[in-house]
C-alpha cells in the first residue's frame, strides 16, 4: 500500500500518515548520502565512540543480561546524532525533511535532541527485539503530536529486524490497563492481539524513509542475518507544542528547522 509513495506529492504523503499513522517514502535519500553516513556509522560504531547505548542497558527480550555477559557490550543506539557528524545533522535539517514537517504541522519544526535523535545499529546474536509500544509513552509535551523519521541506511526486512506498524493505532484510545508496567502494549489479551494481527512490517530499501506517528504502535524483531543494520532517526514537533518544563523532553536544547 505505501510502497508507491514515490510518486506521491508530499501533501498526499501526509495525509497518508494522518490516516494510518505513518507513511514510507521511498528513495528520499541518495545512495552516495546514505553511503557517506553509513560510512561514519560503521566508524564511530567500531571506535565505540561515546555516547553509546547498550543492549544490556535496556533488558530487552534477547539482550544479554549484563555488561559482563557474552555481547555485553553489544551497542543498540550512537546517541545523540545531531552532534556526532555534519552528515547526521545536515539529513536531520534538510530542506527535504524541514519542508515536510512544515507541511505535517503547519508552522516551524523542531528537532527534539532529547528523544530518538539516534544511529539505530541493530546486531545479529545480541540485537534485541522490541515489544509493541507509542514512542510518546515516556515524552512530554503540551500535546502527544510529533513525528519521527526513520532512514534505512540498509535494505531492511522482517530477517534482520524491520519495523512493524498497526495501521490506525495512533488513533485508537487505549486504558491504561493494555499495557504492561513497562508501558509496552500487552500481547497476552485477545483484543490486543487481535489487533496486533493487522499488523504491517514495510520492506525498505536503502534511502528510504518512515514517517511516523508518535502515537502509532510499533514494534521490532531480532536481526536474524550476520550483517549489523543501520537505521537514523529522529523525532520533531511543532513550534506550538513545546517539551513541559523540567521534563526528560526538556532536558536538551532543540533546532529549529528554519
Amino acid at each position: 500500500m505505501s510502497d508507491q509513495n514515490f510518486l506521491k506529492s508530499k501533501k498526499e504523503q501526509v495525509a497518508e500518515l494522518r490516516e494510518t499513522g505513518f507513511v514510507i517514502v521511498k528513495g528520499l535519500v541518495s545512495e552516495t548520502r546514505c553511503e557517506a553516513m553509513l560510512a561514519v556509522a560503521r566508524q564511530q560504531l567500531a571506535e565505540a565512540a561515546a555516547p553509546l547505548e547498550f543492549e544490556a542497558d535496556l533488558q530487552y527480550p534477547g539482550a544479554p543480561s549484563s555488561k559482563d555477559a557474552p555481547g555485553g557490550h553489544t551497542v543498540r543506539r550512537l546517541l545523540d546524532a545531531y552532534v556526532r557528524h555534519a552528515l547526521f545533522a545536515e539529513w536531520a535539517t534538510s530542506p527535504d525533511v524541514r519542508g515536510w514537517m512544515e507541511l505535517y504541522f503547519g508552522e516551524t519544526p523542531y528537532l527534539s535532541r532529547a528523544h530518538h535523535n539516534c544511529m539505530m545499529t541493530k546486531h545479529p546474536a545480541y540485537g534485541s527485539l522490541t515489544g509493541w509500544h507509542r514512542d510518546v509513552r515516556y515524552w512530554s509535551f503540551e500535546r502527544d503530536d510529533l513525528v519521527s523519521s526513520w532512514l534505512a541506511l540498509g535494505d531492511e526486512e522482517v530477517d534482520n529486524g524491520a519495523l512493524w506498524f498497526v495501521p490506525g493505532s495512533h488513533k485508537l484510545p487505549f486504558t491504561s490497563d493494555r499495557f504492561d508496567d513497562a508501558k509496552f502494549f500487552r500481547a497476552d489479551t485477545p483484543d490486543n492481539a487481535a489487533l496486533i494481527r493487522t499488523a504491517f512490517s514495510p520492506k525498505l530499501e536503502r534511502g528510504d524513509v518512515v514517517f511516523f506517528h508518535c502515537n502509532t504502535l510499533h514494534s521490532a524483531g531480532k536481526n536474524l542475518t550476520d550483517q549489523v543494520k543501520f537505521s537514523l532517526v529522529y523525532t520533531y514537533r511543532g513550534a506550538s507544542n513545546a517539551a513541559l518544563p523540567g521534563s526528560r523532553s526538556a532536558s536538551k536544547p532543540e533546532i529549529a528547522l528554519v
